[in-house]
């Protein structure tokens, strides 16, 4: 019995398709968003500007700019997940672990802006990470790997009525030829 790549190609296709909807179209819808983040404040906050590009405040100080954004949730250091001192920005953005961004002037110790971040959470479920350590590896990696067969096999389909056409006209020419030689 003969393997016909056709309908295998299609078959694979499709089935490929259907295993791997539901993760690609969190991966694709994601990866929109985080395309989006510097263009939409939704996502992530636009980056402000302090007054000068030479911090004149210690950490204390910016901790303290933090736990003045009741929103944040900021107490101690505890509260905070990720310090991003910007100095050519004259900004310190602090990000608690309760999401809240409060972006802190390296000047004056002001809070210039406290906002929600949601690139950070967007980016863990683009990743799968948000839902499990091992759904990286064991989940989103193997999307990835069908979705290139995807890509392949579509690839494959869409080159495959003209490599048809192609043969049907060679095989056209090389019996017009014959019979122009009897």
């Amino acid at each position: 019995m003969a393997i016909n790549v056709r309908i295998w190609t299609r078959k694979g296709h499709r089935w490929g398709a259907i295993m791997i909807a539901l993760p690609f179209i969190v991966v694709i819808v994601t990866g929109i968003l985080l395309q989006l983040k510097k263009e939409w404040s939704w996502v992530q906050p636009p980056t402000q500007r302090g007054k000068s590009k030479t911090p004149t405040i210690s950490l204390d100080a910016i901790l303290d700019a933090a736990k003045s954004a009741s929103e944040a949730g900021v107490q101690g250091w505890s509260d905070v997940e990720r310090l991003d001192i910007q100095p050519n920005r004259g900004i310190a953005k602090v990000q608690a672990i309760s999401r809240w961004e409060v972006q802190v002037d390296l000047h004056s110790g002001k809070v210039l802006q406290t906002a929600y971040r949601r690139s950070d959470l967007i980016e863990s479920l683009h990743d799968g990470s948000w839902f499990h350590d091992r759904a990286k590896l064991w989940l989103f990696l193997p999307v990835a790997i069908v979705v290139l067969g995807l890509w392949a096999t579509g690839i494959y389909l869409f080159f495959l009525p003209y490599r048809v056409r192609w043969a049907r006209r060679r095989e056209e020419t090389r019996k017009s030829r014959e019979q122009g030689l009897a």
